[in-house]
Formats: structure tokens, sequence, C-alpha cells
């Protein structure tokens, strides 16, 4: 076996904690929020999904501006006064990736091909923080420019 193949086979065999952001730094918001505030919390990260939690912090989907704008959507105009009224956990994406901390890079890369980010669970089901497709881009990125 080459040295490189043996890289890559390191690569796709480690372990991926030391790309997870962690919790602290995560946005996020809880199944009874109102709309009007994870559409803040939305607007104001810059992201387009967040994760929701409940209230033992454990994961239960995400929230993202198609899912909030879809569910005020009137036939004729956005019912922007609804957004008060409708909680998140009414209209969030119940069916999102999830990986344990101990995950392999191999299984977080085939997993974030259709995702932004992959919600990072412990043993427990405790939320740890996320991982982003662009960290897992960008290690690959790294080992491809020192494999030249």
């Amino acid at each position: 076996m080459t040295i490189d193949a043996l890289k890559h086979r390191q690569l796709m065999t480690e372990e991926i904690s030391d790309l997870i952001i962690s919790h602290e730094k995560v946005a996020h918001v809880q199944l009874q929020n109102p709309l009007d505030h994870a559409l803040l919390i939305l607007i104001k990260s810059g992201y387009t999904a967040i994760p929701v939690l409940d209230k033992d912090y454990r994961v239960q989907g995400q929230i993202s501006k198609n899912e909030i704008l879809d569910s005020i959507l009137g036939l004729e105009r956005l019912e922007m006064e609804r957004l008060h009224d409708i909680t998140v956990e009414s209209v969030m994406n119940k069916r999102i990736p999830r990986l344990k901390t101990d995950a392999t890079f191999a299984k977080a890369l085939t997993t974030s091909i259709n995702h932004p980010f992959i919600c990072i669970e412990n043993e427990e089901a405790a939320f740890v923080g996320i991982l982003t497709r662009s960290s897992i881009l960008a290690l690959i990125h790294h080992y491809l420019q020192q494999s030249k």
C-alpha cells in the first residue's frame, strides 16, 4: 500500500471530534419559541437554517427561513402578523441528519452531501454541536494540498 493510500485511509477513519463547532457557539431555537423569534435568530446569525432543541437541549429538528416563510404565505401576501402566533415546533423539519461524536470522517462526508450542517449528539443524545459541510470541505482541501 502506498503512503498516499495510507493517508487517505487514515483521513476517512479519523473521528470528527476536532471539526465539531461546540453547542455554545451554535445559534439555535427551542420548540415553543414563536416564529418571529426564530426568524430574528436566523437573520442575525446569517444562517438559512438552525437546530431546534427541546428543554433538555436534545435535537428535535431544524428550522429554516423557507419553512417560516412558507408557513405565513397567504393567498395574496405574506401574513407577517401570524409570526408570533405560530411555534417553531409546528413548522420545523424533523427529518435531519445526526451523528454521534465518535462518527468517522467518511460517515460525516457522506452525510454532508445533501445538508449544510449535521447535528452532533453524544451517547445520551444530548446536543454537542454541529459539523458544517464547509469544515469538511476545508479539511479535504487541506489534505489534497498536502498530497501534492
